[in-house]
């Protein structure tokens, strides 16, 4: 997920401090493959009407709420598996320039962005400069993956793409096996695809870097993106963005968002709730309780809450309620993810957040300020109880990978802070073998806290 921004520490020299001399011969490297997670791909809306205009959708800083509304409200399609534009005229792409990389560099590539380095859409950048800085290449042992984030993480296209990005990228450093680095939801899809294509990710891949994955689910942020939507940016600024509400109505619809609930058959500490100080009468006789819903439970609550749900699109009135199509079909997900074995001869490494709250438990409503009716949740703010965390995925399910990990280290940022932290980059470095060089608090554990220091 692209939530919980901030953190991770300053600019990071590439291979510390030393960029390569332009004299010396390129160096010996196996392709890297960066994947971005659910938020972190741009995406354009093609227009079939306006002679196949192309406007940037996602991210955007200036108009962005007005041509979010106007491009990405979306209805699934349970009869395709995937989730469609309402109007007919808008295509979603993603844009494959510079090699992929473009589309999961700089999130809103805009002069005025990037003049006044406004860092919060910076998602790749540190690690695509630091890696060039250590001499990978472009197209050739360089790339990047954006998709369609709205849709599922086994859907056909997502799938397609991916095996046509390993085969592009082996193929253009000489038949070499492919290292990955993936961010949040990107882990969820990489699962799916070993589950699905295990002897195609056993041909072409060698290493996998996780870094933030809700691999058993984010319950706190997702059981709440489902019923009040998603705050990208807070305090003034969120005044210049795409509102919670949008996002809502646009997520309530997105597969991908139902594939990170937390997960039914995961062993937690303690199973996630959802808390309503709910107001009730009976024989005239009002009273005020707080009524907890577990995982299964939560199902019949965001069923009633979402009952009247609905956007005004173009003068036309579309329902959107809780999506029983998308759930079953998010539960074979769980199934397909829960599946995935890790083809031998493959290192996996496991980069988790640690250190910051993270929301965990969700609470609507007060003992003063009831809810009388469920529906009503969705324009209310949520109280949450939080975990350790990156700030949107715990450490519980981000650390819960299940597959035999070469080492799984626990870093103190938040879950895009990540992406450019220096022990992060560092550790990076490392596992691909770039310079042997590692600060002195990083070990060769199999399951280490670099917050512990």
């Amino acid at each position: 997920m692209v939530g919980g921004g901030g953190g991770g520490g300053g600019f990071f020299l590439p291979c510390f401090g030393s960029r390569m001399p332009e004299s010396e011969p390129e160096p010996d490297r196996d392709p890297v493959l960066l994947v971005s997670g659910i938020g972190g791909s741009i995406i354009h809306a093609k227009n079939k009407k306006l002679f196949g205009l192309q406007t940037r959708v996602w991210v955007r800083i200036f108009l962005s709420d007005l041509v979010f509304r106007e491009n990405l409200i979306s209805i699934y399609n349970p009869d395709t598996g995937y989730t469609e534009c309402v109007d007919d005229n808008i295509e979603i792409l993603v844009p494959n320039d510079d090699d992929g990389l473009y589309a999961i560099d700089i999130l809103d590539p805009s002069a005025v962005v990037k003049c006044l380095h406004v860092d919060d859409v910076y998602h790749f950048h540190n690690i695509i400069d630091m890696l060039v800085g250590c001499g990978y290449k472009k197209g050739t042992t360089l790339f990047g993956f954006g998709y369609d984030f709205r849709q599922s993480n086994r859907i056909g296209k997502a799938m397609d793409g991916l095996k046509a990005k390993l085969e592009t990228a082996s193929k253009a450093s000489g038949g070499r096996k492919v290292n990955i680095i993936s961010h949040s939801m990107g882990g969820l899809l990489l699962s799916c695809f070993m589950s699905l294509h295990n002897d195609i990710f056993s041909k072409y891949v060698n290493k996998w870097i996780a870094i933030a994955c809700p691999f058993q689910g984010a319950p706190g942020c997702i059981n709440d993106c489902l019923l009040t939507g998603l705050q990208f940016i807070e305090g003034y600024e969120s005044q210049f963005f795409v509102s919670r509400w949008t996002f809502h109505q646009l997520l309530v619809e997105c597969p991908s968002i139902y594939e990170m609930l937390g997960n039914l058959g995961f062993n937690w500490h303690a199973q996630p709730q959802i808390q309503v100080w709910q107001k009730s009468s009976v024989d005239g006789k009002t009273s005020v309780q707080l009524r907890s819903y577990g995982p299964t439970d939560s199902i019949a609550l965001f069923e009633e809450a979402l009952r009247n749900n609905q956007i005004k699109f173009h003068g036309k009135t579309i329902p959107l309620p809780f999506n029983f199509d998308i759930l079953e079909w998010a539960t074979g997900t769980r199934q397909v993810i829960d599946n995935a074995r890790l083809p031998d001869g493959i290192s996996f490494y496991n980069i988790y957040g640690t250190s910051f709250d993270t929301p965990f438990d969700v609470c609507y409503g007060s003992e003063s300020l009831p809810i009388e009716d469920l529906s009503e949740i969705c324009k209310t703010s949520p109280q949450y109880s939080y975990v350790n965390g990156d700030g949107t995925v715990p450490s519980e399910s981000a650390k819960a990978d299940g597959f035999e990990a070469t080492e799984r280290v626990g870093v103190a940022a938040t879950h895009r802070g990540l992406l450019k932290d220096e022990t992060v980059l560092q550790l990076i470095q490392k596992w691909l073998g770039i310079d042997e060089k590692v600060s002195k608090h990083l070990t060769t554990s199999k399951v280490f806290d670099a917050s512990m220091k």
